[in-house]
């Protein structure tokens, strides 16, 4: 006897918040870090887990978890930062379509957060000062990783760290010339919060000339 799950079966029942327009904030920023803030505080496993989605050149989609590893909330700078191997996948495909998407899983609160805009390279400066911050394993990781290229084996990995762990000896490991990180900078973001009956709350803030524009969809 099969002791699968019934794919079709598996739910719950949403409701514990809500999302009304009268609470709103004039900024999707606000909201976003407060929401951010609970899930922290909420002990969520993984906080700043993102899909980071990409379209690469040829229109073929692909989506991927990262870490968020910075954050702006005002300026010219406001934005998501992640860090990666430029020569990836994910950064081939940024460097033939910079518009992308983003997703905040928060589903232990019953929420999610969606944001479309568009990925801009950080500076060599902001790329140096996280890698600097890295455990030495992951900046010899870095070194080690051909990300997203096809490899013999998982031997094949293991040597090529070693090599990265010899090289570099006792010596601060320098940042590699294919990794870097990007800032996407949003266009609009959607703000879901689970409800009883699948009613769920959806609001969409958009980017206008005049600031930021909230709407509700339907779920």
């Amino acid at each position: 006897m099969s002791t699968r799950p019934d794919l079709a079966a598996l739910r719950r029942e949403y409701g514990e918040h809500g999302l009304v327009e009268a609470d709103l904030p004039a900024d999707p920023w606000t909201l976003w870090q407060l929401w951010f803030d609970e899930v922290v505080a909420a002990g969520v496993h993984e906080p700043n887990a993102m899909v980071v989605a990409t379209v690469d050149a040829d229109g073929s989609p692909s989506a991927r978890m990262v870490l968020l590893k910075g954050v702006a909330t005002d300026g010219p700078d406001a934005g998501f930062a992640f860090f990666t191997n430029t020569a990836s996948r994910k950064g081939a495909a940024l460097a033939a379509e910079p518009r992308c998407a983003l997703l905040f899983p928060w589903h232990p609160l019953e929420r999610q957060v969606r944001v479309e805009g568009t990925a801009s390279p950080l500076s060599e400066a902001e790329v140096a000062a996280y890698f600097a911050s890295r455990p030495r394993g992951a900046q010899l990781g870095a070194w080690a990783s051909p990300q997203s290229q096809v490899v013999a084996g998982r031997a094949e990995l293991d040597d090529r760290y070693a090599e990265a762990e010899e090289r570099f000896g006792d010596v601060d490991v320098p940042v590699p010339p294919m990794w870097g990180g990007y800032r996407v900078r949003p266009a609009s973001f959607e703000f879901w919060q689970g409800r009883a009956g699948r009613m769920h709350d959806r609001i969409r803030y958009a980017r206008t000339t005049a600031g930021w524009e909230p709407t509700r969809l339907a779920p």
